[in-house]
């Protein structure tokens, strides 16, 4: 029988239509065709011209900017979302609201390996990565025009990502996205009600019940959601209560690296390596703590279409019950 499950934070509603479900090995993706390190590539190592000048770089020590010898790369977006051009401005017309896409809009190259996803690195690549997360991110809330900071990786041409080469994505912008705003307010509701923030309840579950962990570490925790919106969506969140990302100390970041490794590594072998969209939610910059936020990474493989249903509705139509997929996967090695 098909069942409705309600999303604690947001509110929100997702169908877990189990009559229509297939098995979660039955997920498991067609093989991708690979392309080797190519002169094409503007990723790849000696095209570095073909991109505008790094930002930030960690790289092997007396290598120039913008030549090779680097581990990590962030560049600003040639095509940006958001740019650079002062202070935003609101502009009224009739019922109308508009204003200038202030901001930064950088890409964070993984590797120089032009088919080393994050699932294929090893810890220390990702530990790298991670810190050059953080590193930008607290580099770019000091702008006090920017009011959030969101932090992508879309894997796969599904997922939307339009080069091959795996890097992620950084948009600081003068707004808050309604998903973050909604999830906040959602939190808020629940403190204002119970005094406890309702992200370390979920983790309190969890850990619990057990049956929707995938990995369980000293500092996050990986599972997946009870009101999950599509098939192996997973969340990593850290135990410790902190609603700012970029708080982590070097010994959460280690340990964060190797949840995210195996925890997409799993993902990666037990599907052969679907494309997904990965991204970190956190309190908006310039926020103080907030007892009731709890920053987090979501990943959510692209394993069906949103159809008419979807789209008309929001509510989102899920063909796998988490609890068979967290099985699945916490039995996969790596």
């Amino acid at each position: 029988m098909p069942e409705l499950r309600q999303d604690s934070i947001t509110g929100g509603w997702v169908v877990i239509a189990t009559d229509r479900a297939k098995r979660p090995e039955n997920f498991t993706q067609a093989e991708k065709e690979t392309t080797a390190n190519n002169k094409d590539c503007p990723f790849c190592y000696g095209n570095e011209q073909m991109t505008p000048p790094e930002v930030m770089a960690y790289r092997a020590p007396n290598t120039e900017p913008n030549t090779s010898g680097w581990k990590v790369r962030i560049i600003p977006n040639k095509f940006p979302a958001f740019i650079p051009e002062g202070a935003p401005t609101i502009d009224k017309s009739g019922m109308y609201v508009q204003m200038n896409a202030t901001g930064t809009h950088e890409v964070i190259i993984d590797s120089p390996d032009h088919n080393k996803h994050l699932a294929l690195l090893s810890n220390k690549e990702i530990v790298s990565i991670v810190t050059a997360f953080r590193d930008r991110y607290i580099e770019l809330k000091k702008d006090k025009h920017i009011k959030y900071i969101l932090i992508i990786v879309n894997h796969g041409k599904k997922a939307g990502a339009s080069i091959e080469h795996p890097h992620a994505q950084l948009f600081a912008s003068p707004i808050v996205p309604i998903s973050v705003t909604n999830e906040m307010k959602g939190a808020s509701r629940y403190f204002k009600t119970t005094n406890k923030c309702i992200f370390c309840n979920i983790l309190q579950e969890e850990r619990k019940t057990r049956i929707r962990v995938i990995m369980d570490t000293k500092h996050f925790l990986a599972f997946c959601p009870f009101a999950s919106r599509s098939p192996f969506e997973t969340w990593i969140i850290p135990k410790k209560h902190d609603s700012h990302f970029e708080n982590m100390s070097p010994p959460e970041i280690n340990n964060l690296a190797s949840i995210m490794r195996v925890t997409l590594a799993k993902l990666n072998d037990g599907l052969n390596n679907p494309d997904y969209n990965f991204y970190i939610h956190t309190a908006p910059c310039h926020s103080p703590e907030l007892p009731y936020y709890h920053w987090h990474i979501e990943i959510l493989p692209k394993l069906t279409i949103q159809a008419g249903y979807e789209m008309g509705s929001g509510i989102m139509i899920n063909i796998a019950r988490p609890e068979d997929a967290a099985a699945f996967l916490k039995i996969i090695e790596i």
